[in-house]
């Protein structure tokens, strides 16, 4: 038996429809003291009268129902009163998301689904993560036969661009069924980016061909999945369990009032989502909920990994119980998240699943802002900079997010920003990036940090900021796009801005084809030095060093043929500053693989003695 229908035969406790030819059975899981609950049917996902209204009755825990005959093909709402829902656990749905359909699941398969891999990671220090949206990613590609869809992602341009760059993992942004986007009106080419779930176990209707027909979101959906394991690439699911579009109109409220949300003391709904609403993890059947979707995606969907949105609003135990039960099913899937909320959440930090309380969830990993933000300046104020832009006291928070947010002993903690203490147990428990979705993009935040800045400077910029974020002992993240410049003309937030500031902008591959090169080649040399992922917090004691430099210049050594690499020793070398810098490292000949921008590994000169000279604005890289 595969590990995909293992996990398959354990997701059954929110099973809402057990379908067969002979008969429907219908569950709910509703108050019992509800004074009527009603299941109705329709021939259609959306208007008509329902066809069939029947009185469900409670037994063993659940409303249920049993419906005579063959049912596939309809449609269906439960109705306690307080208006018609698909439930919480709907697996397809109508346009819109409405009602919910009664599909056979295996007819949705794809030709060799059932051979379908995953592909192999020994260690998440070995991923290269490539964050993108389907319709930012392919709706200005002129030769895209599916854009904004996600059969966009079965082409060859889109799977020739993704390997040739070098990522071996995609994380797609929300791709369940969302809120905000109106189905029925695709062509009026509304755009978000999905964090507003309605149903959280069914794909999004508006990035398939035919959002009418339940079958065609979930076959295409898997299609792109498989396109991207035959191409060796894992798929990462963006899962928002932390809050609802609204509360009223939530399938949750709908089935089981305030079972699902946190409340404050005065009674108020506690808003640590900054979305009006947070759910209620540590509530047995929300935590149920969760563990039952992520099962489902890895069965159902064959997904590789998943990121929890403010991951900080959700308590600590449900998120270690679904690092257990996927270990159980598959180790190698991936699990990391925003280690905060968006506001203060009804729980105690204490309780939750906080990047400080990061060495509480094993083998679950964080996104490290003191990285990101140590290059490129606060969140709170775009037009502020950082390390790249030469503001002071930034080099210990970039040492720190270098080291992989471990304890390390040449890091002074009391200089690093946002953080007093290391709170990664190991490296691979750190996102190290300099820009995701939220926030400017590398390229815009650079154009605010630094008016007037030119072109030349800020690939330069651009380009040192990537090989931090590549040579760090994290796992590394990146943004699509930025491997051709991308910029959102300074939108700080463009959840729904439209295609012309979210989408990629291909003929930048053209006008500046060093960029996207030099990102080849930084990947490869990831890849090909396992110096660079040592995957062990013990291991990068060991063999990362960090050498005396001058102010807007950060350098460390990788000694001693770290993790069994080729090379004895790797030098990297990160200069900010406008100036020329000069440094002392340890005697040697040593061979430049980065200088100048320009990566080779083959070589780009020697270097004698235990002086160096590194350019303004770039990074050198040598080894001997």
């Amino acid at each position: 038996m595969t590990i995909f229908a293992t996990t398959m035969m354990m997701a059954q406790q929110f099973n809402e429809v057990q379908y067969t030819s002979e008969q429907t059975i219908f569950a709910l899981f509703a108050p019992e003291q509800a004074k009527t609950v009603k299941l109705r049917l329709y021939k259609d996902g959306l208007g008509g009268k329902a066809f069939k209204t029947v009185k469900m009755a409670w037994r063993e825990g659940r409303w249920r129902a049993e419906v005579k005959g063959d049912l596939k093909g309809c449609f269906y709402t439960f109705d306690i009163g307080r208006g018609e829902t698909p439930g919480v656990f709907a697996k397809a749905v109508g346009v819109n998301g409405r009602r919910g359909a009664i599909v056979t699941m295996k007819e949705t398969d794809p030709q060799g689904w059932g051979s379908d891999q995953r592909p192999v990671t020994k260690s998440p220090a070995d991923l290269v993560i490539y964050e993108m949206h389907h319709r930012d990613f392919s709706i200005a590609r002129s030769d895209a036969r599916y854009p904004g869809k996600f059969l966009a992602l079965t082409e060859p341009w889109a799977i020739n661009h993704l390997k040739a760059l070098g990522v071996n993992a995609v994380h797609i942004l929300p791709s369940y069924d969302y809120g905000s986007v109106d189905e029925t009106r695709l062509g009026d080419n509304q755009y978000n980016w999905g964090y507003d779930p309605v149903n959280y176990n069914v794909p999004e209707g508006g990035y398939s061909t035919d959002p009418y027909q339940p079958e065609v979101r979930i076959r295409e959906f898997k299609q792109m999945v498989q396109a991207l394991h035959k191409a060796g690439i894992r798929v990462i699911l963006d899962v928002v369990y932390n809050h609802t579009y609204d509360i009223e109109h939530s399938n949750f409220q709908r089935t089981y009032p305030d079972y699902y949300y946190r409340k404050t003391a005065d009674g108020a709904y506690s808003n640590g989502s900054g979305c009006g609403n947070e759910t209620a993890s540590e509530q047995p059947m929300m935590r149920q909920f969760m563990l039952e979707s992520v099962k489902y995606w890895m069965s159902e969907y064959h997904i590789d990994g998943f990121r929890f949105d403010l991951m900080g609003v959700h308590d600590i135990e449900t998120m270690n119980q679904i690092r257990q039960m996927v270990d159980e099913t598959d180790p190698s899937v991936f699990i990391y998240g925003e280690g905060w909320s968006a506001g203060a959440c009804a729980l105690p930090n204490s309780q939750l699943g906080m990047k400080a309380n990061i060495p509480h969830m094993p083998r679950i990993a964080a996104f490290s802002d003191e990285i990101r933000d140590a290059l490129r300046g606060p969140f709170s104020d775009d037009t502020k900079g950082g390390f790249l832009v030469g503001v002071p006291d930034c080099e210990e928070s970039l040492k720190f997010g270098i080291a992989g947010c471990i304890s390390h002993p040449q890091v002074d903690m009391s200089k690093v920003n946002y953080s007093t203490a290391p709170w990664a147990l190991e490296p691979t428990q750190m996102i190290s990036y300099v820009s995701c979705h939220d926030d400017m993009c590398l390229v815009d935040r650079l154009k605010t940090s630094y008016p007037d800045i030119r072109m030349d400077e800020l690939i330069r910029l651009d380009l040192l900021a990537q090989t931090a974020v590549f040579t760090s002992q994290g796992v590394p993240f990146m943004l699509s796009g930025e491997e051709m410049l991308r910029d959102k003309k300074g939108v700080h937030n463009s959840f729904e801005s439209p295609d012309s500031i979210n989408r990629l902008n291909w003929q930048n591959l053209k006008r500046y084809p060093q960029v996207f090169e030099y990102y080849r080649k930084l990947i490869a040399l990831r890849q090909h030095h396992p110096a660079f992922r040592l995957a062990s917090a013990d291991l990068v004691r060991k063999h990362l060093d960090f050498l005396n430099t001058p102010r807007q210049v950060v350098a460390f050594r990788l000694k001693n043929y770290a993790g069994r690499d080729d090379w004895r020793n790797i030098i990297v070398v990160l200069n900010a500053s406008k100036e020329q810098q000069t440094l002392r490292i340890p005697k040697g000949s040593y061979t430049k693989v980065c200088c100048d921008g320009m990566i080779d590994e083959a070589g780009l000169g020697t270097v004698q003695g235990g002086q160096i000279v590194v350019s303004p604005q770039s990074a050198l890289i040598l080894h001997d």
